[in-house]
This record gives structure tokens, sequence and C-alpha cells, in this order.
């Protein structure tokens, strides 16, 4: 027999077996072959300043909330991950660990509306600038880094809602060439679909609450990190003693639910991924649709990116329809198997009106998306199924 940890065999692994196993070890006491969900707020200690397992109090560390976390970063291929109560509350200890009055944030324009309204309308009455990017102009971001106040630069990739695809390694060497932090948002593509800290980002932010978790029956964020040294310590130290002294960390149960759904997300954006695929060519043939975001199709401007960076194209596509805004709202409104929701990467299809739903903060803003864009969370039904109502919904538009 091999004399191997499981946590070495796990290195040489494929995704999926460390889905399912990273952090996930035969619980000590009976065997389960399922992580508990230690429900307590609190542990006895064997002695003053004396620690059973590690663990004192739920904020600062709880079993479940360890095994989601080793599973994360196992993902990730970071060295270090944090659970969270949301993804807002991940983004939010991410900023408060890096950033002080008077630093600068350079960010691609095309973000979730959630990050711009944290950006824009929290973190500027504390003396955080934001600087927005196109993220498909270098220029615009290496004219951004020389200001010398910038220290992060955050990316989302594919962007929300128009799916662009962003070089995340040239976007990491510039970041590094200006001394600045480079994040990626990486909720759209999943661990499963893409790893930016393999391509030079320093840390990867994630609403669990989408395609980790999977079911839309839990809310939850993370970040995971990689080796970064920030301020002369780990970056990795210093979310640490955020998430103890900030506090919004994900409870067991939540994270007992994210935990459950991560061992799946390899077999779900399988199907994410071909259903959406069907989906886009479909929609390219309609006459009413004038433009298909997804990054799958060969006439989607980042497709030749994608293919290079990301092993599938995701299960979100967004449409720009015929007639404005009044159109978008009533495609979105007509449709019975897509259900009229925000939120994304459940296992049961979703449409949106990002301009006045999950980007609504960012009205009347140059980041606005165009509001006759309608957005589609393609789930694991049948394709077939979802082209038909998709159908009914433009024929009773247009």
């Amino acid at each position: 027999m091999t004399d191997l940890s499981t946590e070495h065999q796990l290195l040489r692994s494929g995704f999926r077996t460390q889905a399912v196993h990273a952090g996930q070890e035969p619980d000590p006491l009976t065997g389960a072959v399922i992580q508990p969900i230690y429900q307590t707020s609190t542990f006895a200690q064997p002695g003053v300043e004396t620690l059973k397992s590690g663990y004192e109090y739920s904020r600062g560390g709880n079993p479940t909330r360890t095994a989601l976390e080793a599973q994360l970063a196992a993902l990730e291929h970071g060295t270090a991950a944090f659970s969270f109560a949301s993804g807002i509350a991940a983004e939010d200890a991410l900023l408060r660990a890096t950033l002080r009055p008077g630093d600068t944030v350079v960010a691609a324009a095309e973000s979730y509306g959630g990050t711009h309204r944290l950006l824009t309308q929290l973190y500027a009455r504390w003396g955080i600038h934001t600087i927005f990017v196109s993220p498909q102009n270098p220029t615009e971001l290496e004219n951004a880094l020389a200001d010398p106040t910038v220290q992060l630069v955050w990316l989302e990739t594919p962007t929300n809602p128009l799916l662009t695809v962003v070089d995340i390694h040239a976007w990491a060497e510039l970041a590094h060439a200006h001394d600045a932090l480079l994040v990626v948002d990486n909720t759209f593509a999943s661990p499963a679909l893409q790893t930016p800290i393999t391509l030079g980002a320093d840390a990867v932010v994630h609403s669990t609450t989408k395609y980790i978790g999977g079911h839309s029956d839990v809310l939850g964020g993370a970040i995971v990190v990689g080796d970064a040294i920030w301020e002369d310590q780990p970056l990795a130290e210093l979310l640490a003693f955020q998430q103890f002294a900030g506090g919004a960390v994900a409870g067991p149960q939540d994270a007992f639910l994210t935990s459950r759904g991560l061992k799946t997300l390899g077999v779900r954006m399988k199907q994410h991924c071909e259903n959406a695929g069907i989906i886009a060519e479909w929609l390219q043939s309609r006459a009413v649709v004038k433009n298909v975001y997804y990054p799958g199709l060969e006439s989607h401007p980042t497709h030749h990116l994608a293919r290079e960076q990301m092993s599938g194209f995701g299960g979100v596509i967004s449409l720009q329809v015929h007639g404005g805004e009044a159109a978008a709202r009533r495609v979105a409104e007509a449709t019975k198997t897509f259900l009229l929701s925000v939120s994304l990467g459940g296992i049961e299809s979703l449409i949106s009106h990002p301009a006045t739903m999950t980007h609504g903060s960012t009205r009347d803003t140059p980041q606005a998306p165009p509001a006759d864009v309608v957005r589609l969370s393609v789930g694991i039904e049948d394709a077939e199924d979802l082209i038909d109502d998709l159908e009914q919904a433009l024929a009773q538009v247009f």
C-alpha cells in the first residue's frame, strides 16, 4: 500500500475527485462519510488558553466551515480560502483588509451592480476612489495604473452581463508591474472552467450562492488566495484576521449546503455549458434578436481568448432584442420555464433584465448595461424545453 496522505493523493487528482474529497475526511468519531454540521456557537476547552482541535468560537472557526474552505482552496489552486455569509460580505472583507483611506481601486467597467454599489456608494464615503476602465482596452488600464494611489485591480471575467472574457494573465502582469494586487471575481466561470490564481491573480472572490452552491438554496461568498504578500504580511493572514474581526462568516448550515453543492459542480457545469451552447446558437437564428452575447459563439468578440483561458463557456447568455427596453422587459416577463428572478447558477433556468434588476445601482452611470439586454441563466433542464419557452416568449412580444 502506498504511504501517501489523502492530501498528497488529492494534489494529483482531477477536478471532480477533489470536489468530492478535498477537506471531506470521514468523521473521526463515527466514521460518517459526510461531514457533520457542527451547529454550535462555542467549544468547550480542556484548559485556559488551551483549545481542543483548534476551535474556540464559531466566528473564529467551525469544522463545517473548515471543510468547505479546504474544498475551495483545492479547486481554485490556492493556499487558503475563507467563506462568508454572502458574496458581497466576501468582497467587503477583501477590500477592508487591503485598502486605506486615500487608496484607489481600478475596476473593469462591466462589473456586477452590487460590486459597483459597494465601491461607489459605500467605500467612496471612506475616501476610497474607483477608476473604471474598459475590460477590452489594456491602454486604459495602464493609464489608470499610473496613479500611485492604486492598490487594487478588480476584474470579473466573463463580465456581467455582456460576457466579455478578459485576459487574466495580461491584467496580472500590468497590476504587478505597478505593485497592485489583482482580484478576479470568478463567479460566472467557477473553478470548474477557470482558475485565475494559476494565471497570476492574487485573490479570487465568489458568490458561492451561484454555481458553487448551485441549487438556489443558500447564500454565501468566498475568497481564495495564493502566496501574495501585502503590507509585508501574507495576504492570507490579513484575510484570516479580517474574517475573525469583521465576523461576516458563513454559518455551519450554509457551509454544509455550499460544500454539498460544490461536490457536483463539475457535472452540473458540463450540462449548463451544453445547454447554453445549444440555446445561444438557436438565439442567433432569431430575427428579433440583435445580438447574442455568449463566449462560446465564434461571433463573440472574445471567443478566441475564451477558448484559451477557459475549459468551457459557462451557462449565462445575454441577448439584445429589437424594440428597446420596453421589448426587453416584456420578454423577461413572458417566459414560463425561465423564472423571472435575480441571481444565476442554479439548476433551474432564470431570466432577468439587468438594467433594472441586477445592475439597477449603475443606472444613469457610464457603467450601466444596455437597457435592451436580457440575461439568461441556463439551467440543467432539457434544452428543447428551454428553447420552446423562449420561442413562445419571443412570439408574445414580436
